[in-house]
């Protein structure tokens, strides 16, 4: 009896202490070895006999007081380390797009399956963002889990590419061309490394990776002499950022041309007002000239001017025609300087969330085509089934645009007011044509990916080319410009192999056809708040609306709290409150796009 008081007495000596942690001190945190000193207190409690109910009741009681205080402790443990996190966060941590000094507040995370995130206090929000359009799977899939843990355990984590190379940057190489070239898209049930049973990968079965890869580099699906002469892209360069791709991209068009003889003055870029391509400054000065960073932050000059052409007014080929009149006036009067257009095809991403109409990418496909201009595409964020179509420029098919068929609030379904949505949905005929009649997609010469090439798990961006754009550089004795030190980093290239692979034998564009459907029907209700909404607009699973108003930092932090609140995680920016939950998620129910919509819709309405 006397040596269980003691206990007590001792437990209730350790949450006075506990309790009486400063804030600023790293004591305040639940060490290991405290939780080990406590978990061995408790084993010692439990070898000491039990007294009796009948010859002790107040022991069990005194007991029972005691686990409550601990359970109280270890709340305010958790409390006090996640004010101290955010307290060092605040004061230390530099976050994207916000003030040094006095950052917009964050949430602070603790983990994510799924479709969700876990707050550090438990709580579990939906993550609309697919942290930036990345997370197309969700979050913790065993396969690629497995796929990342396989390479890192059995293989290797790094290498440098510099006069060495690995399977994985080969396969992963290899891969990516079957797909960007049309090679593979509707030939699913032919695939190598087919994902038939579960176990294969919740089980850490490493030979499954490794006979994966061997399986498809050794298949009679890979013909080696149509990969080197007759795909339009056919070489990679893997990175280790999309906007470091764009980078890439554009040392590859100045330098191809700088290789030509007479042609080196060709080293500037054309590109559409209203584009992000990314934070690095050649990326930069190709964003929209207006209202993105260059001469804002950085003072005019600081960052190289480039051409620009008004961007298409909506989604409509009509809303193209000033677009159209500008490319072709820029391109006769500047087309000895101009190395390449670059554009993002079909959507406009960080610079305002915009649809335009494929006719765009064909005028400028014929202008680069007549005039001698590489074309550029950034499918960094529209990449791998994001619009509905594998990639965006490949809405470029089919009658009255085939596939690309945006809702938008001010113009309905875009393509006729006759247009059947649910045939539409459900008839994957005009995509298929893509390259079952080939014929009218359109190639750039240059392609930048990124974001869910690894399907969110890791940084990697790839720039490929074509042989024409090779030979150009290299022929006479030339070589390409850049090696970044993490290039074709082992483990991002083995789990975006797997992320292809698990994509590609999904059902994915069912997923996109039902997530665009349910942001449709969940979403329009916002354009009834014509004072605060300007125009509500889906296609495939990305869902916007569009304010009249631009969210100041008040309202900023506002709206993100309301949001939390509700139980969904979303980012607005400027005047756009926007989605595109991970459409390729197991766990992505209709009722989940639905809290999606109904939380935009209350935000919204707060904003009166």
């Amino acid at each position: 009896m006397k040596t269980m008081k003691t206990m007590i007495i001792a437990q209730q000596r350790f949450v006075a202490a506990a309790t009486r942690k400063p804030l600023n001190s790293l004591a305040a945190l639940p060490h290991r070895h405290s939780q080990l000193g406590h978990r061995v207190a408790k084993a010692k409690a439990s070898s000491i006999p039990s007294p009796t109910p009948t010859t002790s009741p107040t022991a069990v009681d005194d007991d029972d007081a005691t686990a409550t205080t601990l359970s109280t402790v270890s709340q305010q443990q958790r409390q006090q380390h996640e004010q101290l996190l955010l307290h060092i966060d605040r004061h230390h941590v530099l976050h994207p797009y916000t003030s040094m000094t006095s950052p917009i507040p964050t949430h602070l995370i603790q983990s994510a399956r799924g479709i969700h995130l876990q707050l550090h206090n438990g709580k579990q929000v939906i993550d609309g963002m697919s942290s930036w359009w990345a997370a197309m799977h969700g979050y913790r899939h065993p396969y690629l889990d497995n796929a990342l843990q396989t390479q890192a355990i059995e293989y290797m984590s790094h290498v440098m590419f510099g006069g060495l190379s690995h399977r994985p940057a080969v396969g992963l190489a290899a891969r990516l061309l079957k797909l960007v070239n049309g090679d593979e898209y509707y030939s699913s049930q032919q695939q190598y490394g087919r994902i038939d049973n579960i176990s294969d990968y919740e089980n850490n079965n490493s030979d499954y990776y490794a006979n994966a890869d061997d399986e498809f580099l050794n298949s009679s699906s890979l013909d080696l002499d149509k990969m080197q002469h007759h795909y339009q892209l056919t070489k990679v360069f893997l990175s280790d950022s999309g906007s470091i791709s764009i980078e890439v991209a554009m040392k590859m068009a100045m330098q191809y041309w700088s290789s030509q003889l007479g042609h080196s003055h060709k080293n500037k870029f054309l590109a559409l007002r209203g584009g992000y391509h990314g934070d690095t400054l050649g990326a930069m000065s190709v964003c929209d000239p207006d209202n993105g960073m260059r001469d804002t932050y950085f003072g005019e000059g600081a960052v190289r001017h480039q051409y620009f052409v008004p961007n298409p007014i909506g989604p409509r080929e009509e809303d193209a025609v000033t677009t159209l009149n500008g490319l072709e006036e820029v391109v006769l009067k500047h087309k000895d300087s101009i190395a390449a257009m670059i554009v993002e095809p079909i959507v406009q991403g960080a610079g305002g969330m915009k649809f335009y109409h494929p006719i765009v990418l064909k005028r400028m496909r014929e202008l680069c085509d007549d005039h001698g201009i590489l074309l550029i595409f950034d499918e960094i964020a529209t990449g791998f089934g994001r619009t509905g179509t594998l990639f965006a420029g490949w809405h470029n098919c089919g009658k009255n645009g085939g596939s690309y068929r945006p809702w938008s609030s001010l113009y309905g379904y875009v393509g006729g007011e006759d247009v059947d949505h649910e045939k539409h949905m459900n008839h994957p005929t005009d995509a298929q044509n893509c390259t079952t009649g080939g014929s009218m997609r359109i190639y750039p010469d240059i392609l930048c990916i990124g974001k869910a090439l690894t399907g969110g798990y890791m940084t990697m961006g790839a720039t490929l080319t074509t042989n024409k754009v090779a030979r150009g550089i290299s022929e006479r004795g030339g070589v390409f410009m850049h090696g970044p030190t993490f290039m074709a980093n082992p483990l991002a290239c083995a789990v975006s192999s797997a992320s292809m692979n698990l994509l590609m034998q999904s059902p994915w564009e069912e997923r996109v056809r039902n997530v665009e459907r349910k942001l449709i029907d969940s979403l329009s209700p916002l354009a009834e708040l014509e004072s605060v909404v300007k125009e509500v607009r889906v296609l495939g699973a990305i869902g916007v609306c569009e304010l009249r108003q631009p969210l100041d930092r008040e309202k900023m932090v506002q709206v993100q709290n309301q949001l939390i609140d509700m139980g969904v995680w979303l980012r607005p920016f400027g005047k756009l409150l926007y989605t595109m939950p991970p459409f390729n998620c197991e766990d992505l129910r209709d009722e989940y796009v639905e809290k999606i919509g109904a939380a935009m819709l209350t935000v919204a309405s707060s904003l009166k």
